[in-house]
């Protein structure tokens, strides 16, 4: 039986997570984390039902979570968990079915052990992290990676280091480079943009310390589950009522439909007293049938699979194509069209200040765009047409260069782990 590793590299993502461990040659490698996948979906399902074991609650994790939750099993969908990092739910107990609480912290610890575990328990590690946690406000982000090495540590880490995401996948993006170049790194993921601009080149590749080439690294927490949020909210929840006028000209309130579009905000939605709220809230309404299907979300706990569809409705127009979404399980025959025009105008303002942010990142390095050699594009929501090619066209002399979108992250962590711990070889 082989050694357990030392060491791992942990990419944990907002939408997606990946795991880079030495192999028997010394060199890093993405491991399985279920059959035939090198990533697993950042989700966790608490079943309402059965036995605690040495590790706590019954749960799913991954890809069995979100089966479990479609397949209508009574419990709890956690995702984008790692949003809650640098806020006070961190340390709040939130429903998991079944009459269970869990803390937030040790939903994400679980997660993490079940990663650690996966990589054959290592002891030691190097996890990614966005540039920012919390936009403009550095104390909480200082709190948002104490949480996170918090959660690592009761995971069973007893040593933990972090790297910037996007100079991660500067580090996998040097691999291919044939000359020295100054590439802007674009990890745009589910919780967060982040840009790092980073001189690199097969030469410097065998230097340790790095930190003089890295220019300059800059993000904002706007990204795929925003994308989700504003699709979901322009082009599905008006047909539950969001923005429409009842029969007085008041707009119907709009708090709950923000909730429902926010996956971590979503159970609050079924409060018993809210519930009630909104059902007498009828006469709200100029259009009997909203209200209905908005009571058939919240009485039948429809809103995980409202966020999920829009999710699946943004990828599928993500290539330009115009799309439906099918919710005949709300009202027979209900189906909502969904063009690339109203994507664009959803998106239109995320969009801008993403692509603005890149243009910031150069302008801190002290370069113009034109002097960029490079664009690198990572993260699940650079599969986004929209906004990769508005990116690209404010660099129109950088080579557009696509990593592996959901693996580029975790190979750099890699080999920034192999590096850090090479005493271990």
């Amino acid at each position: 039986m082989s050694n357990p590793p030392g060491f791992c590299a942990i990419d944990f993502g907002t939408s997606n997570s990946a795991v880079a461990v030495p192999g028997p040659d010394g060199a890093m490698r993405l491991i399985e984390l279920e059959p035939g996948q090198r990533t697993m979906p950042t989700a966790v399902f608490y079943f309402a039902e059965g036995p605690h074991d040495a590790d706590g609650p019954p749960r799913a994790f991954g890809r069995a979570a979100v089966a479990a939750y479609v397949d209508g099993h009574d419990g709890r969908l956690m995702r984008s968990m790692k949003s809650i990092l640098g806020s006070a739910l961190i340390d709040q107990t939130t429903d998991v079915g079944g009459g269970r609480g869990a803390r937030y912290a040790d939903i994400v610890a679980g997660y993490l052990k079940r990663l650690r575990r996966l990589a054959g328990e290592p002891t030691r590690a190097v996890l990614g992290r966005p540039v920012s946690f919390v936009d403009g406000d550095p104390a909480r982000d200082a709190a948002a990676q104490a949480q996170l090495a918090a959660c690592a540590r009761a995971a069973g880490f007893d040593e933990v280091h972090f790297q910037y995401e996007p100079i991660a996948a500067a580090f996998d993006f040097e691999q291919q480079a044939s000359r020295e170049q100054l590439v802007l790194v674009a990890d745009i993921g589910g919780g967060t943009s982040d840009f790092s601009v980073v001189r690199v080149g097969p030469e410097r590749m065998r230097r340790l310390a790095r930190r003089d080439d890295i220019l300059a690294s800059h993000g904002l927490h706007v990204a795929g589950t925003d994308f989700d949020r504003h699709i979901e909210l322009a082009g599905m929840l008006q047909a539950f009522g969001y923005r429409a006028l009842g029969p007085s000209g008041r707009e119907v309130p709009s708090g709950l439909y923000f909730d429902l579009a926010t996956w971590h905000l979503i159970n609050t939605c079924y409060a018993p007293l809210r519930v009630a709220e909104w059902r007498g809230m009828k006469g709200w309404f100029g259009d009997a049938r909203q209200h209905a299907r908005l009571m058939t979300v919240l009485d039948e706990r429809l809103g995980h699979d409202l966020a999920a569809r829009a999710e699946g409705a943004k990828i599928a127009i993500s290539g330009g194509a115009d799309t439906t979404v099918d919710l005949g399980h709300v009202e027979p025959g209900l189906l909502l069209p969904l063009g690339e025009r109203t994507a664009v105008a959803a998106l239109r303002a995320d969009l801008d200040r993403i692509i603005a942010t890149a243009h910031e990142t150069v302008a801190l390095a002290g370069l113009t765009a034109d002097q960029v050699d490079a664009l690198y594009f990572t993260g699940g929501s650079t599969g986004l047409r929209l906004l990769v090619d508005g990116m690209a066209a404010g660099f129109p002399a950088a080579a557009r260069v696509s990593g592996d979108r959901f693996a580029s992250v975790a190979a750099g962590l890699g080999l920034h782990a192999q590096r850090l711990f090479a005493a271990d070889r």
